[in-house]
């Protein structure tokens, strides 16, 4: 890898004869389907995954635990499709060994594949605290299909579950697990729910609400271990205070860890993930990293939105479209929003959680409709906010964030969203001569 992390060496010349792709996931799969489309694309490609069929999307497990939807909706293509697009798919084997020297790969059934150019896209597993009990019947992460449809033969008779993390996808799990017929009590650890997307009062606004359907919350809290009934099964969850939470059921929700142990085995530079560069190339320019296995400039992914850039760079590496020398070709770090998946929960955020020195607050909220929206801002430009509720304007505050724009001329109206925000915005621009018509970055320069 480059010095500055910009380029990589060319593992071959001419179009690429042979490319194998580890990690039939989202990453993937969204990986294939734009190189099918590309002239230039590799002549051969193999796709690998681990579970038994095709690739599906995990954002929808969440509704699938609730019983919103079906298991057929969460395929994203079916076999015939791999078939029709001349991909070869190998399901149910995993990789044991990467050859870097002769370039080939070893599966659990023994099976060798030679390649020319080879994909690490094997995602992450589900992050397990050091306590005491993990190991119990009963325990369960939520992070495939297996995981869901064992949550749902779980809840088929009711009882208690206890979730812990009250992050993103372990409040899903407690509300699926409620839909399905349990009384679900959430551990999370810091003092409010999503403490890393909402601020204080997003969060007692969402506690509220879950707590309305019956959810208990308890924040604060640390978990000491996991109580066994004696016959190896998980009976309750011991808190650190003393408190004890009945339960048959437990999922761990706290985070993931990128699979990366094959990585470490072929003798890449891993650090937390697989490290790349800009072009997502490892330390082996014939093997590049995706999605939540990589991991770019110190930043690990979780998120789909920053896999799907990463997606476009490498597949127009791989269709030989660019030579990695002009900057629009690489990956750059954006910020992402956050969307909450639980029906009935209307949340959006992005950037900046805390106000800090300098920031401009501006809040507005309607605790009789249930609504909040705050916005952070410095010298004009937005650089945070949280809507709960009415979160229709967060997609347009989220482009007016990237976009960098002084949004001084309708500050007065930015609470109330993107229509009245936007008619001053456009009445100052329609005013402004034109010659006089420049930015502060532009003045400053």
């Amino acid at each position: 890898m480059c010095p500055d992390g910009s380029s990589s060496p060319q593992a071959t010349s001419g179009p690429i004869d042979h490319l194998v792709i580890v990690g039939n996931g989202m990453a993937g799969q969204r990986l294939v389907e734009s190189l099918v489309r590309r002239n230039g694309a590799p002549r051969r490609i193999t796709l690998i995954g681990e579970e038994p069929c095709p690739a599906y999307n995990r954002i929808l497990l969440s509704p699938l635990l609730a019983g919103e939807m079906e298991r057929e909706d969460l395929t994203l293509r079916d076999a015939d499709w791999y078939v029709e697009h001349g991909v070869e798919l190998v399901l149910g084997e995993r990789v044991e060994t990467i050859d870097r020297v002769a370039r080939r790969l070893t599966t659990t059934s023994g099976r060798e594949i030679d390649y020319d150019r080879l994909v690490l896209a094997t995602g992450s597993r589900p992050a397990m605290p050091p306590i005491p009990g993990l190991e119990l019947d009963g325990v369960h992460a939520f992070r495939d299909l297996d995981d869901a449809a064992a949550l749902t033969r779980r809840a088929e008779n009711g009882g208690r579950a206890v979730v812990i993390g009250g992050g993103l996808l372990g409040l899903e799990a407690a509300e699926g697990l409620r839909k399905r017929g349990m009384t679900v009590s959430i551990i999370q650890r810091d003092d409010r729910l999503m403490n890393r997307q909402l601020d204080v009062t997003a969060a007692d606004l969402l506690e509220r609400e879950l707590a309305g359907r019956g959810l208990e919350i308890v924040t604060g809290a640390q978990l000491d271990h996991l109580e066994d009934n004696g016959r190896g099964h998980v009976t309750a969850a011991l808190l650190a205070d003393g408190r004890r939470l009945p339960a048959e059921c437990v999922v761990v929700a706290i985070g993931i860890a990128p699979n990366v142990a094959l990585a470490r085995t072929a003798g890449l530079d891993v650090n937390r993930a697989v490290v790349v560069d800009a072009l997502l190339t490892s330390s082996d320019p014939a093997i590049h990293a995706l999605g939540e296995c990589c991991e770019f400039a110190g930043q690990t992914y979780g998120l789909v939105e920053p896999i799907w850039r990463q997606v476009e760079v490498l597949a127009a590496r791989l269709a030989g479209e660019n030579a990695g020398d002009d900057a629009q070709a690489r990956y750059v770090e954006k910020p992402c929003a956050t969307k909450l998946k639980v029906s009935g929960v209307s949340l959006y955020a992005f950037g900046a959680i805390e106000a800090e020195d300098g920031h401009e607050v501006l809040t507005y909220h309607d605790p009789e409709h249930g609504d909040y929206r705050r916005l952070l801002l410095r010298n004009g430009r937005l650089e945070g906010a949280v809507l709960y509720g009415d979160t229709a304007a967060g997609p347009w505050y989220f482009e007016q964030s990237l976009a960098g724009r002084d949004l001084s001329a309708c500050r007065q109206a930015l609470l109330f969203g993107q229509a009245d925000a936007k008619a001053l915005l456009d009445d100052t621009t329609s005013k402004t001569p034109h010659h006089q018509d420049s930015s502060p970055q532009e003045e400053a320069a």
